[in-house]
């Protein structure tokens, strides 16, 4: 039989949104001669609808919206992620499964059994665990279906149930074989996932020795990028079909000879799939929150050319305003980098000076700092001017202001609050300093759309004569490795020392760390490009002295 794979960029709790593309895609397999059209998990709700599983009217109206979506459907197999009551009193309210729905009725149910709860994912917190799956038939196949977690034990290691064994042993109690395994999913991306996901799943078909569909959502939600990267593996684990990457998309499998379409090349570079993940993650961020256009400082350095140009990708130039704020510090140079970069994107540009505003700020506390050297206090009092500039031309504009600090900023505190950290979405705040130059240079892969020479030039915030950020950090390349280590491979101080870095530095970022936790707790959402990020999936107290 034909099997259309069909990878969804839902909203949220927009139930008729939702629906409505699950009919189309629905309908459109059916016209392509499909038997068995498979889409995400919890496709009907989006994933993750957090609390809003503890609202009794988005349960209610989530439930109105599955009866509706059913009798909608072709009259075909159609499989959907969503979520449904449980009868028990006992427990957590909810199960998260996938229904198989033909000629309006639900003809298989799977509730998912491991229930992730590690960095991002807090679903014990919802749902309650299904028990073992059951086969079903479609097409003439043995068909064992399960939800995304329910494969990741190959990977997470520590769960008891084995789902796919469940399945495969109760269709050998049955007197038959499974001849397919489909998993729907909603498996946030980042750096190094697709290898693990290929790992993964060749375990399985290794395992099995029978063909593996995966089926993915896509779209940005808030800080998560989900990537879509459906695929299916014949029985040897080779790659018979695969989606398309950060963007809707329906592919088809054929049973008969398992042959299918592959849209993308498997040996994508990862620069090339972090760049049209952020590209994804801007759209979706300013266009679900209800904006159009964007708004964002300019310095003329690499942080915020990386991300203008970013900006403009996903959102047009026409919808794209660069400001340029010089102070008494900033270079000429610095002011026509801008300019230049503005040029090479396309994007609105202006100029405010901020000269003026910074001389009134030291005049009005002139009495009160007398007797005192210029520090760091006039430093913030320039990037706070600046945020204030921005924040009002966002909300005079109705234009999403775009933050530009990077993670190697914002993981030792080389940002100011209420300065450079205001805006409503923090682009690149999981991408470390040397992955900006590494965007940078893919953005300038067919021309110089970030001039040269922003890419050449040591960095500096220039907030005071001849400032470089080497004069206060480590050299970015040491800084990224140690922050790696720390942050996204959880190694210990004494680990990392133990790796040949010198103890002094160790300790001085581990502190900057651990004393700017306060300020990341208050910076705007970022999008997770990485395995760790600040924000949701890190947990950590503000006020505490562990030094590890």
């Amino acid at each position: 039989m034909q099997i259309a794979l069909i990878q969804l960029n839902p909203i949220i709790g927009d139930f008729a949104h939702n629906c409505d593309k699950i009919i189309r895609y629905a309908r459109k397999a059916a016209a392509a001669g499909c038997q068995l059209a498979i889409f995400p998990e919890l496709a009907v709700s989006g994933y993750p609808p957090l609390d809003l599983l503890e609202r009794s009217s988005f349960i209610d109206d989530h439930q109105s919206a599955v009866a509706a979506l059913i009798n909608e459907l072709p009259p075909i197999s159609v499989m959907f992620g969503c979520f449904e009551r449980r009868p028990e009193s006992t427990g957590k309210p909810l199960y998260n499964s996938v229904f198989v729905v033909n000629d309006r009725t639900i003809i298989h149910k799977t509730r998912k059994q491991l229930l992730p709860e590690y960095d991002v994912f807090d679903e014990n917190r919802y749902f309650e665990p299904g028990s073992s799956g059951e086969p079903f038939s479609c097409g003439g196949l043995t068909i064992g279906a399960t939800v995304c977690e329910d494969i990741w034990h190959y990977a997470v290691g520590d769960y008891r149930s084995r789902p796919v064994a469940d399945l495969q042993e109760k269709a050998r109690l049955e007197g038959r074989s499974l001849d397919l395994l489909i998993n729907v999913s909603a498996s946030p991306y980042h750096r190094g996932k697709t290898r693990i996901r290929q790992s993964i799943f060749s375990s399985l078909t290794a395992q099995y020795g029978i063909p593996f569909i995966y089926v993915n959502q896509v779209g940005g939600q808030d800080s998560l990028l989900f990537d879509g990267a459906s695929l299916a593996l014949d029985g040897s684990g080779a790659t018979i079909a695969r989606a398309a990457h950060f963007k809707e998309d329906m592919v088809l499998v054929d049973s008969v000879d398992w042959s299918g379409e592959i849209r993308v090349p498997e040996d994508i570079e990862e620069v090339e799939l972090v760049h049209d993940a952020l590209v994804m993650g801007i759209r979706d961020y300013v266009t679900k929150s209800g904006f159009s256009q964007a708004v964002l400082g300019l310095s003329g350095g690499i942080d915020s050319a990386l991300t203008a140009a970013l900006a403009v990708r996903a959102l047009g130039p026409e919808n794209v305003l660069g400001i340029a704020l010089p102070s008494p510090y900033s270079s000429q140079e610095s002011l026509e980098d801008a300019e230049a970069l503005a040029r090479g994107c396309g994007c609105r540009f202006e100029v405010l000076p901020i000269a003026d505003l910074f001389d009134g700020y030291r005049n009005s506390l002139s009495q009160l700092f007398a007797g005192r050297e210029e520090d760091v206090t006039e430093q913030n009092i320039q990037a706070r001017i600046r945020g204030n500039l921005l924040m009002a031309l966002s909300n005079k504009f109705n234009h999403l202001l775009l933050t530009t600090g990077n993670k190697s900023e914002m993981a030792v505190g080389y940002c100011t609050l209420y300065g450079d950290m205001s805006g409503g979405l923090a682009v690149i705040s999981d991408v470390p300093k040397q992955l900006v130059y590494e965007l940078a240079r893919f953005v300038n892969r067919s021309g110089d759309i970030i001039p040269p020479r922003i890419l050449e030039k040591p960095p500096s915030a220039e907030l005071k004569p001849d400032q470089r950020d080497q004069d206060d950090l480590p050299p970015y390349e040491l800084l990224d490795q140690i922050l790696e280590l720390y942050l996204e491979e959880g190694c210990g101080r004494d680990e990392i020392v133990g790796r040949g870095y010198d103890p002094e530095v160790v300790d001085d970022i581990v502190r900057r760390i651990r004393m700017n936790e306060y300020k990341r707790k208050q910076a705007p959402m970022g999008l997770k490009v990485t395995s760790k990020a600040f924000g949701f999936g890190r947990r950590l107290p503000n006020v505490q002295n562990y030094r590890g």
